[in-house]
């Protein structure tokens, strides 16, 4: 049975959705956070949007001793989801297991073959790894055991999983990972998800790009200053210490989110928006990023860690004092960096990256910053230089959006000059918020549609281009840690980098 189309017309002339083959979801860690908060809540969702095959289930594997009934009952007590249709509730299933005794397996095998005939999906299965990095091998391992993963799919019976980040710790983990995986399965059954490339502004960047002429022309080093990406958080490091001590903003932000939305801006305009066309760009921009000598990473890198403060809601533990962090630990919550992309078109334009934990606000941002008038007419009246340059922004959350600043005359004196801005707003502009990422990810992967996820060239080309920061920051203590309070924009080595070149960041 084919994927199906579903198209919608509300006010716009093309919005077309497909609609995937009938297939069963089996959810590794399915009592964990991940499953309740963004998972499961974004599977009941699209069944809300009609956008599920008719003849689909889910099955929940964890380590939790769990009935069927039971499972349904945590959904909804958790899951802030209106349920719509009381019809979802019964297609989700549970199986209680361990992940490293094949006896487990054995006994999903024969559970997912009776639920395949009950639904009809002959076969067609996702296996979602939202476990531990330590137990993506094992679980492969076992799934191709025990049969229920085989390499011999087919348009009408294929297996496919998908692997939540970490992607390995360094260059070298990351290609051992990659051979255990291809061992198994081939890269087109592999699905290595990055949220963010599911999100709605991050989406559209392609189409703002290459579906309105007027930006083109001038998306180039002749007519832009510079980039710059934050993702900035207010909160702490949360439930994810043991993780993040052991990884840091670096490994956590950078090898992934970051360098993924450089790549998403930078890109070339693809052949096609086939999967691999697209990727094949994205991979071009990693691959042309200027490499960082060990002496030239203090000049293009900086690091920070938040302290003790007060905000708001009272007192803020420094990260050292946060439960399950190390007293003396080196690692860094804040990351700021300025990377060069060496192509034709972007030579010369940097790319200042920024990203931690406890900062003034939580905010995603790419904006593209222009450069500003020659041969400014209303000098000597006003320099060049004293007027705002044109910024294109996209936030990518919260509150999702476009905006341009511009100038413009402001009504009085025959002279007066002002910034203005026009805004587009997804929730004010459409009536809905934005679909959660993972919905966007979830339905994609069951279309078969690779796009917006990662390449096994991606990840290793991540790896190697920040291995050399990556290698001096471990073999130097930092001595100034915690060098940023909370509620701030990091530490002052972060403006620095950037007032260097004579800019500054953008701060809300």
């Amino acid at each position: 049975m084919p994927n199906s189309l579903l198209t919608v017309t509300p006010t716009s002339r093309f919005c077309v959705e497909k609609i995937p083959q009938s297939c069963g979801l089996v959810i590794f860690g399915a009592s964990g956070d991940l499953a309740y908060r963004k998972l499961i809540p974004s599977i009941i969702h699209l069944q809300t949007m009609k956008l599920l095959p008719k003849n689909f289930f889910v099955v929940g594997f964890s380590r939790t001793p769990m009935s069927d009934e039971s499972f349904r009952q945590d959904i909804q007590n958790s899951v802030t989801e209106d349920f719509t249709s009381a019809d979802i509730l019964s297609r989700f299933y549970y199986h209680a297991g361990n992940y490293t005794e094949k006896e487990a397996y054995e006994k999903l095998k024969r559970k997912l073959s009776a639920l395949s005939k009950q639904y009809g999906t002959e076969g067609r299965s996702i296996f979602y790894l939202s476990i531990p990095p330590s137990l993506h091998t094992i679980v492969i391992q076992k799934l191709i055991e025990t049969g229920l993963v085989s390499r011999k799919d087919s348009k009408d019976s294929w297996h496919r999983v998908v692997i939540e980040k970490p992607f390995g710790r360094d260059l070298e983990s990351a290609k051992a990972l990659n051979r255990e995986i291809h061992k198994s399965l081939s890269e087109k059954q592999i699905y290595r998800i990055d949220h963010y490339l599911g999100k709605e502004t991050v989406q559209n960047i392609l189409l703002f790009r290459f579906a309105n002429r007027v930006f083109e022309p001038v998306w180039n080093r002749e007519h832009i200053d510079h980039v710059q990406i934050t993702a900035a958080e207010e909160i702490g490091v949360e439930h994810r210490a043991g993780y993040y001590d052991q990884a840091g903003a670096l490994r956590d932000m950078f090898q992934n989110h970051m360098l993924q939305l450089i790549a998403l801006t930078a890109m070339e305009q693809p052949a096609n928006m086939k999967p691999e066309s697209v990727r094949n760009e994205r991979a071009k921009i990693i691959r042309s990023l200027r490499p960082v000598t060990p002496a030239q990473v203090d000049k293009v890198a900086v690091r920070g860690q938040y302290g003790s403060g007060q905000r708001n809601q009272g007192p803020i533990k420094s990260y050292r004092d946060e439960e399950g962090i190390r007293k003396d630990s080196p690692i860094e919550t804040f990351v700021a960096a300025k990377f060069m992309i060496d192509n034709k078109r972007w030579k010369g334009v940097p790319f200042y990256c920024r990203s931690g934990k406890r900062l003034a606000r939580k905010i995603t941002e790419i904006a593209i910053q222009f450069k500003h008038v020659q041969k400014f007419l209303f000098e000597p009246l006003i320099q060049s230089e004293d007027v705002a340059a044109n910024v294109l922004s996209f936030r990518i959350q919260p509150a999702e959006g476009i905006s341009i600043c511009f100038q413009a005359k402001q009504p009085g004196p025959k002279f007066c000059m002002n910034s203005l801005a026009l805004d587009f707003d997804y929730k004010e502009a459409f009536g809905i918020e934005p679909p959660e990422a993972y919905e966007r990810l979830l339905l994609d992967c069951m279309l078969g549609d690779q796009t917006l996820f990662t390449r096994q060239d991606d990840i290793e080309l991540s790896w190697s281009f920040l291995a050399p920061i990556l290698k001096s920051w471990s073999s130097r203590t930092p001595h100034d840690f915690p060098n940023y309070a909370p509620g701030t924009w990091g530490p002052k080595a972060a403006d620095d980098l950037i007032k260097k070149d004579k800019r500054a960041w953008r701060n809300f």
